[in-house]
């Protein structure tokens, strides 16, 4: 008599659900991207003062160990994605989520510049780079034509992410001071995202006896539509030979960098107009508030229209919003481009996060997303600088934003020349 075949935790739900998994997926993934948050400018950029103050380091210094070691890495997260589709995503983001925890512990302790310039290359390596990757490709392994309304509540916790961490992180400063600050987050990342990681992920629904989008439990036809899905996932080589992959690679790198740019300079930018530093902080605001609400609008968009059309309107959004900034001498006219640039971001990131499955399948999604993130993140290193070599080349803003525009056109372009590839062409 043939024994029963065991089952490991992986491969069983944790607990029975009244509804579709997927969504506690999608609840884990926003959690995810909520916890990148000790990894992210939003949340790193409260700290920097405290570092000048208390070490005497210039402003410079430290930009430049912090350019330097998100640029490092950067080009690493290629190899986080192949390594996140070979050991599966419940065991690489308990890790990550483990390690991230002693990085911030290390940022606790600081005292050198080489010690703070590993501390930044380790929580940006982590924080904005695994645990960003981990949330935006485990959610689209459970949701085909679902997918773009998942990603916008996952996107949600990001949103949420960038609007507390701030006036936490200078609560947590002002009250028990900066190193006690990082300590606490290594306590909420062990406490609270290491064991929900690894109590709940589970990586495909196949792997539980699911398939996406909540269909029926695999039986015959099941199983076979099953097959046809895998038939259209792509390895990162295969993608790599084709047009719409470096046209879209294009699309994603363009507003890394001008945005970035923007957001690095906007003191600056708009101090040059007369606008006070009081009124950038509140175009940032007015740009996360507005994120939350479009998230949704645009994940609703996604799944009814060809994400290159998507894509295209994203594009052309930044280049009203560079428009806009150009003639922004009042405040109106400052709120309105955070506005703008607000609804760009949020179809921006709804836009990375469907993309890729749509046009390349599920199976070697982190491989595919790892190279693409690798790019965004070498964009958004170096995204600044232009702006800063305009500045001292012209004394302003205004020429390098007119000759910046040309990126976002082209992206248009690019992304509707960007037609989804089929294995048989």
């Amino acid at each position: 008599m043939e024994e029963p075949k065991s089952e490991n935790s992986a491969t069983r739900l944790p607990f029975q659900s009244p509804f579709f998994y997927g969504w506690i997926i999608v609840g884990l993934s926003a959690l995810t991207l909520f916890f990148s948050g000790p990894g992210q400018t939003y949340s790193v950029s409260v700290f920097i003062d405290s570092y000048i103050t208390e070490f005497s380091w210039s402003r410079s210094v430290i930009s430049s160990m912090y350019s330097m070691g998100t640029l490092l890495a950067g080009l690493i997260m290629g190899v986080m994605g192949n390594l996140f589709d070979r050991c599966g995503h419940r065991v690489m983001t308990t890790a990550i989520a483990v390690f991230l925890g002693l990085a911030c512990l290390w940022m606790s302790f600081v005292h050198s510049v080489l010690m703070i310039f590993s501390g930044f290359f380790i929580i940006r390596l982590l924080g904005q780079g695994s645990m960003s990757l981990s949330g935006t490709t485990l959610t689209p392994q459970w949701f085909v034509k679902k997918r773009g309304r998942a990603l916008s509540f996952v996107f949600l916790g990001g949103a949420i992410s960038s609007a507390l961490l701030p006036p936490f992180n200078t609560w947590l400063i002002q009250t028990y001071g900066w190193r006690f600050a990082w300590r606490i987050w290594t306590a909420l990342l062990w406490c609270i995202m290491v064991p929900i990681a690894y109590l709940l992920t589970r990586d495909r629904p196949e792997d539980v006896g699911l398939l996406p989008d909540d269909q029926e439990v695999m039986d015959e036809v099941s199983a076979t539509a099953d097959m046809a899905i895998e038939e259209d996932s792509w390895t990162v080589r295969e993608a790599m030979r084709k047009r719409s992959f470096w046209l879209l690679l294009f699309c994603m790198m363009v507003p890394s960098a001008i945005v970035t740019g923007l957001i690095f300079h906007q003191v600056s930018i708009m101090g040059r107009v007369g606008l006070s530093p009081e009124v950038a902080a509140l175009v940032l605001s007015t740009m996360a508030l507005v994120r939350l609400p479009f998230v949704f609008i645009a994940g609703q968009i996604a799944d009814r229209m060809p994400v290159r059309y998507l894509q295209a309107v994203s594009l052309g959004g930044l280049a009203v919003c560079m428009i806009v900034l150009l003639n922004a001498n009042s405040v109106e006219l400052a709120l309105a481009y955070g506005v703008l640039l607000g609804v760009m971001m949020a179809f921006q990131r709804i836009v990375s996060g469907v993309v890729w499955p749509d046009y390349f399948g599920r199976r070697n999604l982190s491989s595919i997303r790892g190279v693409t993130l690798m790019a965004g993140v070498i964009g958004s290193a170096f995204g600044p600088l232009p702006f800063g070599f305009g500045y001292d080349l012209f004394g302003g803003y205004g020429q390098i934003l007119i000759m910046s525009l040309v990126f976002p056109v082209l992206g248009v372009v690019a992304a509707l020349l960007a037609v989804p590839p089929g294995k048989l062409e």
